[in-house]
């Protein structure tokens, strides 16, 4: 039972949830069910099918609806003497500044994606609001308490950065699936059904073209009066065989790798095979274009199946000719969507038949759908235990129970007898640029990257501003803001397209910039140091962004033994794994202590093999999968809050 001291601290608290999915449907339930009398909560989703198995509070009426406002109303009905504000809003709108973020008790987030949580991260600091944080993935949580100046701010530790796979390795050597998903979802898919005037690296001249008036047309382009069957085997042949073709004719490229094989729609597909495509109307039970699949009208029926070239081919071909037939008025507008049946079939055959070609394992649907998609599935019962956890942690902030506060790590299997790992906070990180400001420094060649290249890269990627405005010295070089006049406008987008030496005030070796987020009311400096070259492979962007200075001292490995069903394996405290993916909730590093030695362990594998890729950020519902090699080892001794 809460003593009356927690009574009083929890029905005069005023909280904000930020995000109402997986975590935030049970945190919104604990809270109500715990005695919280005025509850806001921010959510910018609506709700979909493939939530509901999760998301408890939603219906399959709800879909299509905010979630903030359905999670409310759900409530309302079994505690309806309570106050709750929906706000169906994205968090970083600048209606939700810092002296919004100053009316609450303590902020509460389950989201799911890196760039808002360094944002309220941020607005917390600037208002001098606790922040919990939360994530779960399968049966992996975290809930970490973060207060200013007390312990560490979300940011004071690194977070690993989205891997960007260089274009060259996609369109020309692949030699994992995930490159071959990219290529097919990110290029192909895009280019057929996207935007068209969008740049796309699969603009190859046709061979057949080149001699004639046709040189300068686009190989993907529908041609008037063209048969579909006839234009599905025309770029089938140009992206499966012809490119192959061309990147063959470069043997520099295939000394030291093996040889891809061209695949031709003749050499998969007989003419009389093919006379079994395009038997929609006869398969397909409803003229939804949502329900069009191109398994339903040729008569695959397993996703798990791992289906031949010639059944890739043949769904790749159907595939194509629905899009035109049953979807042709979004041809033009479409972006791949894990929930879009056909878009998922048409990635999943174009990635396995280009996998064959360069001889990579072929995948199911259902496998390449978690990759495309960035599924790892949720469990429920991960969730309410995050969220108690976090209503916990909420309860002893309102009390200020700084001795108290406790980072909770769920684990999948026992490790020293302990599914929930406690673990006291630490102290702030000196070395935060965040939190500390201490000043990061920029490795870039200042002659050839351009301005518009540090904002997009840096400024907005790296560093998660949304409103930035950079200074070097007295000079303004770039601002973004509503109040501007057109000539400040136009001088701005002048700058962009400057390069950083050329800039009205030069940036060059030894420059420091200052760059600043007026609605996070965030700023930070950047040392310049000019670089001529960069690794193409290793650092796609063509400029490094470091100043995580580790603290001098390290810490010793320490091991924890974790029983994870396949026999016991050993984790050192120098050895990191973390996640990111999809369908799950939203967690970051995940990171566990064994609660006798109480020293972070960096993150915590469920699997008997500690390997080097990491996942971060997790997404619950749907953005990019991301595959990082960690070649950090070593774990940062931390001082603890006392």
């Amino acid at each position: 039972m809460a003593s009356e001291q927690q009574l009083s601290a929890i029905k005069g608290a005023k909280v904000l949830m930020v995000g109402a999915g997986g975590i935030g449907c049970e945190l919104l339930k604990t809270l109500a069910l715990s005695g919280f009398r005025d509850i806001h909560i921010i959510d910018m989703d609506t709700i979909e099918v493939s939530n509901l198995n999760r998301q408890f509070l939603f219906r399959q009426s709800h879909v299509g609806q905010s979630k903030a406002k359905v999670a409310r109303d759900a409530v309302l009905r079994f505690r309806p003497h309570i106050s709750i504000t929906p706000y169906h809003a994205n968090v970083k709108d600048s209606d939700f500044n810092v002296e919004f973020f100053k009316q609450f008790n303590v902020v509460l987030n389950g989201l799911d994606n890196l760039d808002a949580r360094r944002h309220v991260n941020r607005l917390c600091l600037a208002g001098n609001v606790p922040l919990i944080e939360s994530g779960t993935t399968g049966f992996l949580g975290q809930v970490t308490v973060h207060i200013k100046g007390k312990t560490e701010c979300y940011e004071c530790q690194p977070k690993p950065a989205p891997k960007s796979y260089p274009v060259c390795t996609i369109t020309s050597t692949p030699s994992k699936f995930i490159h071959c998903i990219v290529w097919a979802k990110d290029l192909l898919f895009a280019k057929l059904f996207g935007d068209r005037n969008q740049a796309n690296d699969l603009n190859v001249r046709s061979s057949d073209a080149a001699n004639s008036s046709e040189q300068a047309e686009d190989v993907f382009e529908h041609r008037n009066n063209e048969d579909i069957e006839q234009y599905g085997r025309r770029i089938y042949d140009h992206v499966f065989g012809y490119n192959i073709e061309v990147a063959l004719s470069n043997e520099e490229t295939w000394k030291n790798r093996n040889k891809p094989k061209p695949i031709y729609s003749r050499d998969v597909l007989p003419a009389e095979l093919n006379q079994q495509n395009g038997n929609a109307e006869n398969k397909l039970v409803t003229d939804d274009p949502s329900s069009v699949s191109a398994m339903a009208s040729l008569g695959l029926k397993n996703p798990q199946d791992i289906w031949s070239v010639t059944e890739n081919s043949r769904i790749f071909l159907e595939a194509l000719k629905l899009f035109y037939e049953k979807r042709e008025k979004e041809i033009g507008n479409l972006t791949f969507d894990k929930d879009d049946q056909l878009a998922v079939e048409f990635v999943t055959a174009a990635a396995n038949i280009r996998a064959a070609s360069f001889g990579i394992p072929l995948h199911s649907l259902f496998e390449a759908k978690g990759i495309a998609g960035n599924i790892v599935h949720a469990v429920a019962t991960t969730n309410a235990i995050i969220a108690g956890l976090i209503v916990i942690e909420a309860i002893k902030v309102l009390q200020n129970g700084t001795n108290n506060y406790r980072m909770t790590y769920c684990l999948e299997h026992p490790s020293k007898k302990m599914l929930l790992m406690p673990v006291e906070p630490f102290e702030p990180n000196k070395s935060c640029y965040v939190c500390s400001e201490t000043p990061l420094l920029l490795e870039v060649n200042t002659h050839h990257s351009k301005l518009r290249d540090f904002v997009e890269k840096i400024v907005k990627a790296k560093l998660g501003m949304s409103f930035p405005l950079i200074m070097h010295g007295s000079s303004l070089l770039y601002e973004v803001g509503d109040d501007l006049d057109e000539s400040m406008v136009a001088n701005y987008a002048a700058n962009l397209e400057k390069v950083l030496s050329e800039l009205p005030s030069p940036v060059t070796n030894g420059t420091i910039l200052t760059v600043e987020d007026l609605q996070q009311e965030f700023s930070c400096n950047i040392n310049v140091k000019h670089r001529e070259e960069f690794d193409e492979e290793k650092e796609p962007d063509g400029m490094v962004l470091s100043g995580w200075t580790q603290p001098p001292e390290k810490a010793k490995d320490i091991d924890v033994s974790i029983d994870n069903g396949n026999g016991v394996s050993t984790l050192k405290a120098s050895q990191a794994v973390s996640v990111e993916a999809e369908e799950i909730d939203n967690i970051e590093v995940m990171s566990t202590e064994t609660a006798a030695k109480k020293r972070k362990i960096s993150d915590m594998s469920e699997s008997s093999e500690i390997s080097n890729r990491k996942v971060e950020d997790v997404d619950d519902d749907g953005d990019e999968i991301v595959m990082l090699d960690d070649d950090s080892a070593d774990c940062i001794k931390k001082r603890r809050v006392h």
